[in-house]
Parts: C-alpha cells; sequence; structure tokens
C-alpha cells in the first residue's frame, strides 16, 4: 500500500456504506474544510421509501453544501450529493446522474457495487472510491472496478468500523492504495486536489 500518495486531478469522490456507516459520515463531513474542484457522491444502504431523514441528517452534519440527487441532476465540484433510496445511481459522460429501478443487487437499490462501477467507466483516474461499514460484501467488485479503470480506493480500518464485515471482505478482495481511520480519511479528502 502507498503511503502519503498525493490524489491530485480528483473529479469525483464516492463513498459507499451500509450498517455502521452513518456514524462514520457523522464524524467526517463536519470536518471537510473544501471540496477542491471534485465532489462527492454518499451512496448508502437504505429502506425502500420516501423518508428524506438521512438526506436532512447529512445536510446538517456537512461543512460543505448537500444537493438532493433526482434524475438527470448535473454533477458539479464543490457539493455533495445522496443517493435516494430504492434506485440505482449511474454515471454519465456529460456528467449527469441516472437513476435505475432495476432489480436489487447484494439485495439493496441502491448498490454501492453498480454506482462504483458507472462511476469507474466514466471517471477512470480521477475517481476516488472510499468503502465504509456495513454488514455485506457490496462495494468490493466495485472497488476492484475503480482501481482497474486506474483510479484510488479507500477502505476504512475494520477495527473502527461498526460493522466490520464489508471493509474486511474489500481488503480480502482487493488492494487497497489505503485502509485509514476515520480521521485519516477525514484529512485525506481535505487534501485531495492541494499541495499539502
Amino acid at each position: 500500500m502507498e503511503k502519503n500518495k498525493i490524489i491530485s486531478n480528483c473529479r469525483l469522490v464516492m463513498i459507499g456504506g451500509s450498517a455502521g456507516s452513518l456514524n462514520a459520515l457523522m464524524q467526517i463531513l463536519p470536518g471537510l474544510i473544501h471540496l477542491h474542484n471534485f465532489a462527492i457522491v454518499i451512496v448508502v444502504h437504505r429502506k425502500s421509501t420516501d423518508d428524506q431523514t438521512l438526506e436532512e441528517l447529512i445536510t446538517l452534519k456537512s461543512a460543505i453544501p448537500v444537493k438532493a440527487i433526482e434524475d438527470k441532476t448535473v454533477l458539479k465540484p464543490g457539493f455533495v450529493y445522496v443517493a435516494p433510496s430504492n434506485y440505482h445511481l449511474l454515471f454519465e459522460k456529460d456528467d449527469t446522474l441516472a437513476l435505475d429501478i432495476s432489480e436489487k443487487i447484494n439485495y439493496s437499490r441502491p448498490s454501492i457495487d453498480v454506482s462504483f462501477e458507472s462511476a469507474a467507466e466514466v471517471y477512470g483516474t480521477s475517481l476516488v472510491g472510499i468503502l465504509f461499514s456495513g454488514s455485506n460484501s457490496d462495494g468490493t467488485e466495485g472497488l476492484k472496478a475503480i482501481q482497474a479503470a486506474g483510479g484510488t480506493i479507500v477502505v476504512q480500518n475494520p477495527l473502527s468500523a461498526d460493522m466490520p464485515f464489508m471493509p474486511n471482505n474489500a481488503i480480502l478482495f482487493t488492494k487497497p492504495d489505503y485502509v485509514l481511520d476515520n480521521e485519516e480519511i477525514l484529512v485525506l479528502l481535505n487534501s485531495i486536489n492541494t499541495s499539502i
């Protein structure tokens, strides 16, 4: 694993998680100082309802402005986006987001794998994928796709995860560029596209 690699030319950070990932997000989001010419998209497993509680909570906690995702939303740097419930989130080459209602993957819609793989096809080397806590294997195949496309992959340290299965599985089947605690992930995010 390469240490102290400066991530530059990033256009998109994808964050995926399931059970326990909300705790990590609540620790990290308030500490973000600025998104230097990139956007963050959060894909977490959630109930299949129209409940906006997750978006509202992230908006309250995030130091960065949060935008709702609808079909054909244009992705813009400097914002945090949250994948809505009951849709797979896909990325198009013109920086628009598409919502898809095809079958669940890993019992989930949105699926982390689906979103990570779609983002990898569009953003390639300018993509960073981060996988947090969870209790199934979703996200591992997506991380593989990101790495195969030349992007950077980060896995939450399983010792700091509420549910370590998901990060453990990713470490077992990929070669992460970083395995980091929440505080270290925040430092990494704040250093993207900067000279520090």
